[in-house]
């Protein structure tokens, strides 16, 4: 990775074609549990599983999308966006035609990014990746 950073934040690594979004975006798990709390868990998590990253995955405001069972979530580090995006995809059960859009700090990284970029480039002081998702009917239905 070359660290050489992008509109965007993403990496030149993840910077294939993707679009910064105005959406107002905010953590309801940041909101609701006191960042003392939520950085100790980070620590902990990171030092038992530095090999993991530990992401909050929440539905994107005003979304239509379905809520999800959980919201956090401890992955491998060279899961890609679109890796994840599969498998939040089947756990929120979505018909063919939705789409699934995560989204890391109001923009959206690329499929191919590894979620290990992704970490350390918006990784909160708390050691948790925020991303939000959303869907949005491709075919008009």
């Amino acid at each position: 990775m070359s660290g050489i950073s992008l509109q965007g934040g993403f990496t030149e690594q993840c910077s294939s074609r993707y679009s910064p979004v105005s959406l107002t975006m905010g953590s309801q798990y940041q909101r609701s549990v006191p960042l003392e709390v939520r950085r100790a868990e980070g620590e902990r998590v990171r030092a038992k599983h530095p090999d993991k990253i530990p992401i909050i995955v929440e539905r994107a405001p005003k979304s239509r999308a379905p809520e999800l069972d959980k919201k956090k979530y401890l992955v491998p580090s060279d899961l890609t966006v679109g890796q994840l995006c599969f498998l939040i995809r089947q756990r929120v059960s979505l018909r063919p035609e939705e789409a699934l859009f995560f989204f890391v700090n109001n923009s959206l990284p690329p499929s191919s990014c590894p979620l290990s970029a992704v970490y350390e480039e918006h990784h909160e002081e708390d050691l948790f990746l925020y991303m939000t998702y959303s869907t949005e009917s491709v075919y008009g239905a």
